[in-house]
C-alpha cells in the first residue's frame, strides 16, 4: 500500500520533505500547491509532479481527490487556515511545526480533524529521529532516575531582514516559535505540561522576539530552561538531568547523532544513525542543520510514522499526540504573554 502525498508550499522545508519522500518506497508525491503557479511549476518540475497537478492556489490543491495526505509547509501564520482547508476537503494533514500561532488555533485544528475523521499530526521531526527515540527509551528504563531538569538552547545570529519570515510579525516570526519550540517540545516530551512559566526576551525593531529565555516549572518539582536567539550563536545543545544521571544532546540538539549518558556506573557515548542524510548541495541558510539543505534531512522518519499510523487506522500519532501539540502551544502562549509578543492577526489582550 502506497500513500499519495501533496505538499502545500514550495520553500526550503517543502523541498526537504519532497526529497525525504523519495526515500520511502511506499510514498508518492502526486501534487503540489503554492500561492503562485510559477513556483508550483518549478517545484513540480524538480520533483516530478505531474504537470496537471501543479496548482497555483491551495484551494485547487484541496480539491484534488487523488491525495491521501497533505504536508503543510506554509509559514506558521497560515497553518491554521491551510490545515482546516485540507481537513474539511477530506485529506489527512501533517502540519509543520510550530503547529499554529496559538493554542486556540491548535485546538480548532484538532477539533476539525476529529469532526471530519481525518489524520492530523504536528511535524515535530525531532521526535522521530533515532536519538530522540533512544532518549525516551533511556528515561523509560530508569537509566538516569527521575527527570528533574531539561535544558536546551537553539540560536544563531541572523542579519536583520524585515522581509524574512523570522523577522516578519505577519508570518509569526521570532525566535520563540521557530527555534524555542524545539527545547520546549523536548521538555514537554519528558515532563508534560508545566504549571508555571516565566519568560524574558528582547524584542527587535520589527516587533518580534530576537533573544528569549523561558523557564518552566512542574508539579513534580522539575524545571526546564529553553533559550532561543536570532542575535547570538548559542551552543545549540541540550541536557536531561535525572536523580541518578544525565543525558547530553550535543549540537545540534534538535537533530543529534550522538548522546552522552552519565550514570552512577560511568559514562557511555552512544553513536546513533545519522539524523541528517548526506548533503546534496551547499547550504545557503544560517547553518544550523536546515533539513532543506540535506537529502530530506531526516524528515523521512516522521513520514514513515504517518504511514504506520494510517495503515493501522489511527487518526493521530502516539509519539506526537494532538493533545500535546495543543499543550505546547499553551506554553508558548504563556511565554508570549509575558514578553509582550502579539501578532497582527491577534486582537488586543491575550493571544487568540
Amino acid at each position: 500500500m502506497s500513500f499519495r502525498w501533496a505538499i502545500a508550499g514550495t520553500g526550503s522545508i517543502a523541498n526537504g520533505f519532497a526529497q525525504a519522500l523519495g526515500r520511502l518506497p511506499d510514498a508518492e508525491l502526486v501534487a503540489v500547491g503554492s500561492r503562485q503557479r510559477r513556483t508550483a511549476e518549478e517545484f513540480g518540475e524538480k520533483f516530478g509532479v505531474p504537470r496537471q497537478r501543479r496548482y497555483g492556489s491551495y484551494e485547487e490543491l484541496a480539491a484534488d481527490d487523488g491525495v491521501d495526505v497533505v504536508y503543510v509547509a506554509s509559514p506558521h501564520s497560515h497553518h491554521h487556515r491551510h490545515t482546516l482547508l485540507f481537513l474539511t476537503a477530506g485529506r489527512g494533514v501533517l502540519c509543520e511545526k510550530p503547529f499554529a500561532l496559538d493554542a486556540d488555533q491548535a485546538a480548532d485544528m484538532v477539533a476539525t480533524a476529529r469532526a471530519h475523521g481525518q489524520f492530523l499530526m504536528e511535524a515535530m521531526w525531532s521526535r522521530f529521529l533515532p536519538a530522540y527515540v533512544r532518549i525516551r527509551e533511556l528515561v523509560a528504563d530508569g537509566a538516569i532516575g527521575t527527570v528533574l531538569a531539561v535544558d536546551g538552547d537553539f540560536g544563531f545570529r541572523l542579519p536583520l531582514d524585515p522581509s524574512h519570515r523570522l523577522f516578519d510579525p505577519a508570518q509569526g516570526g521570532g525566535a520563540l516559535l521557530d527555534l524555542g519550540v524545539y527545547p520546549l517540545s523536548l521538555a514537554s516530551m519528558l515532563l508534560g505540561e508545566p504549571n508555571r512559566v516565566a519568560a524574558f526576551a528582547q524584542l527587535g525593531e520589527t516587533g518580534v522576539d530576537e533573544h528569549t529565555a523561558v523557564l518552566t516549572g512542574y508539579d513534580t518539582g522539575a524545571v526546564a530552561l529553553a533559550k532561543a536567539s536570532l542575535r547570538a550563536g548559542l551552543a545549540c545543545t541540550g541536557r536531561v538531568t535525572g536523580t541518578t544521571g544525565s543525558i547530553e544532546l550535543p549540537a545540534m540538539m534538535h537533530c543529534p547523532d550522538d548522546l552522552v549518558v552519565r550514570g552512577p556506573f560511568g559514562t557511555e557515548h552512544l553513536s546513533l544513525p545519522a539524523a541528517l542524510d548526506p548533503p546534496v548541495r551547499t547550504g545557503t541558510g544560517p547553518g544550523y542543520g536546515d533539513p532543506g539543505d540535506r537529502a530530506g534531512g531526516g524528515l523521512h522518519h516522521q513520514a514513515r510514522h504517518v504511514h504506520d499510523r494510517l495503515r493501522a487506522g489511527q487518526p493521530e500519532s502516539d509519539v506526537m499526540p494532538l493533545a500535546e501539540s495543543v499543550s505546547v502551544m499553551r506554553t508558548l502562549d504563556a511565554a508570549r504573554a509575558q514578553i509582550g509578543l502579539r501578532y497582527p492577526t491577534e486582537e488586543e489582550g491575550t493571544p487568540r
